[in-house]
């Protein structure tokens, strides 16, 4: 995906199994993270940024949906924990994560090993990627501010 690319309608399902679609959030902006992994330090700081900035994104006509790869089990011990209001779909196959390329080879200490690249690609209502956020860019304390501040 790159913008200008049309998303399909179809995303996934959250952790709830419930299928999530761009169609389910007429007239408003999608802010879709991927994210690597539910309860690491920097996904935990994102996705409580986003929590706390809930609000103003979307007053500011934001939906904020986030993506990775783990099980819906634990998503909702995410969501638990971390009392967030956004859906987080589930993407155990790797569907989503290679259909918006943000999926590949990554390296921590010299080991090397697949993984999600934090990315976040803003939708607009008509499903069309206007932004992405690359995993350079991302700020995992202050994500809620780079969306907002297009």
């Amino acid at each position: 995906m790159e913008v200008g690319s049309k998303v399909p309608d179809i995303l996934g399902v959250d952790q709830d199994g419930k299928t999530i679609r761009l169609s389910d959030y007429p007239g408003r902006t999608i802010a879709l993270y991927f994210y690597p992994k539910d309860m690491t330090s920097g996904c935990t700081a994102q996705a409580c940024n986003l929590r706390d900035n809930y609000q103003a994104l979307l007053d500011a006509g934001y939906q904020v949906i986030g993506v990775s790869v783990d099980s819906a089990d634990s998503h909702k011990k995410f969501i638990a924990k971390n009392s967030l209001p956004f859906p987080l779909i589930t993407d155990p196959d790797h569907k989503l994560v290679t259909e918006f390329g943000v999926w590949g080879e990554k390296s921590m200490y010299g080991r090397k090993y697949m993984g999600t690249f934090r990315t976040t690609f803003i939708i607009s209502p008509e499903g069309v990627v206007t932004r992405i956020i690359t995993p350079k860019q991302v700020k995992t304390k202050d994500h809620a501010a780079q969306i907002l501040n297009a």
